[in-house]
């Protein structure tokens, strides 16, 4: 208890004030001015020249349209030779920041409502009617069980059930052979456009310089034309290191990225975009769990026989999703940031004198010796207490000496 009375004591009724001494060492100097260097390399380097710390900052803000043009063409035992066009294939027709290309489906054609037997499988497949549960309707059924068990071919039956028959039959995705380069070929146009802010100028990546001629017979090619906002699905799947023939198949998600990085202390015409293209969707053999993407859509939604009989055509559609990703940051010289900058290098300074400190009290060979002059302890001199230097053995002058705020010890 004792203690921590005279612990707080000392806490309440001590006061610490700084003491100047020079030390004349040459390892203390160097290493003092080497970690001066190396703020000062710190600040003018990386805070003001590469993170132009100079300036003020704002990130985009934009909005993105996206239309894909071509034709391709099938010859599918279901479907025959068939033409698609955008109107086709780009589904739904417009997405906010998104774009969808079909490259790969399954159809089932005239489908109506009635009742028809599963497709085969662990759970539907049965012998009897006492292997069907009436009135279930699992998330991977078709429909709703009626509990009958019924033929699906000469040799297998299933469980019947209450749906859009025929059911479809999804258990293998067709392969594709050169259908997919067809796709690959079509061009879609990105245009994206940036609003005005504090330090943003509103503008677009169709640059001023690209006449309608230009955009019309131009491809984006990061070698050749790196600011041509048309761009050829092939090579974006291309140029994020993957295949569009096999990616066709099953389907997948392509990030199409634009970064816009502005330096608006320069001309405005250097503030350009910069494209580059990743899949973003995961492609791992080992864990290749629902791979691809894909959904289902009634193709030419419903209609209705002569007889009233309502119908639909079902697509179960794999394609490439392709999402467009804006993002980056403006800069501008403003004196705010400049001066809490240059305020916050002066301030790291003193990290050079706490780092001598340490290495000269605690790590180097005369530490003690340098404590001691580095420290000194004064009484309360105006209650005459127990002090050296109210002794005799210290004379007024020293009394003096030692009092004096313009003392300084060389060593």
């Amino acid at each position: 208890m004792a203690g921590c009375c005279a612990a707080l004591a000392a806490f309440l009724f001590e006061y610490d004030t700084p003491r100047i001494v020079l030390i004349r060492s040459r390892k203390v100097g160097l290493m003092n001015r080497a970690v001066q260097l190396l703020i000062l390399a710190y600040v003018i380097g990386w805070v003001f020249v590469w993170e132009k710390g100079y300036q003020e900052t704002d990130s985009v803000v934009s909005s993105v349209t996206t239309k894909a043009k071509g034709v391709t063409v099938t010859n599918t035992s279901k479907l025959g030779f068939r033409i698609w066009d955008v109107a086709d294939y780009v589904i739904p027709p417009q997405e906010e920041n998104s774009l969808f290309i079909m490259t790969n489906m399954i159809f089932t054609v005239n489908q109506t409502q009635g009742l028809c037997p599963e497709i085969p499988d662990k759970k539907t497949v049965c012998k009897s009617d006492a292997d069907c549960a009436a009135g279930s309707a699992g998330t991977q059924s078709s429909g709703v069980a009626t509990g009958r068990c019924v033929l699906f071919n000469e040799t297998v039956k299933t469980c019947e059930v209450a749906a859009w028959c025929p059911v479809e039959d999804d258990a293998q995705v067709p392969k594709l052979q050169k259908t997919s380069l067809f796709w690959s070929r079509t061009t879609s146009g990105t245009p994206n456009l940036t609003s005005a802010s504090k330090c943003w100028p509103a503008g677009r990546n169709i640059l001023p310089n690209i006449t309608t001629a230009h955009l019309k017979s131009c491809i984006y090619d990061a070698a050749t034309d790196p600011f041509c906002p048309i761009f050829r699905l092939g090579k974006i799947v291309e140029d994020a290191g993957h295949s569009f023939q096999d990616m066709a198949v099953e389907g997948g998600i392509m990030g199409i990225q634009i970064k816009w990085d502005c330096n608006l202390d320069r001309a405005a015409s250097l503030c350009l975009p910069k494209y580059s293209f990743r899949r973003l969707d995961t492609r791992d053999v080992d864990h290749n769990v629902s791979p691809g993407y894909n959904f289902r859509w009634p193709f030419a939604k419903y209609y209705h026989d002569p007889t009233g009989t309502e119908h639909r055509t079902l697509i179960k559609a794999y394609g490439i999703r392709f999402d467009i990703i804006v993002f980056g940051k403006a800069g501008k010289f403003d004196i705010i940031p400049t001066m809490i900058n240059i305020g916050s290098g002066l301030a790291l300074l003193g990290v050079a004198t706490v780092l001598c400190d340490v290495i000269v009290l605690y790590c180097m060979k005369k530490r003690y010796y340098y404590r001691e002059k580095k420290y000194k302890y004064v009484e309360d001199y105006e209650q005459h207490l127990d002090s050296p230097w109210l002794s005799s053995e210290h004379s007024e002058e020293e009394e003096k000496a030692a009092m004096s705020p313009q003392r300084k010890f060389q060593i």
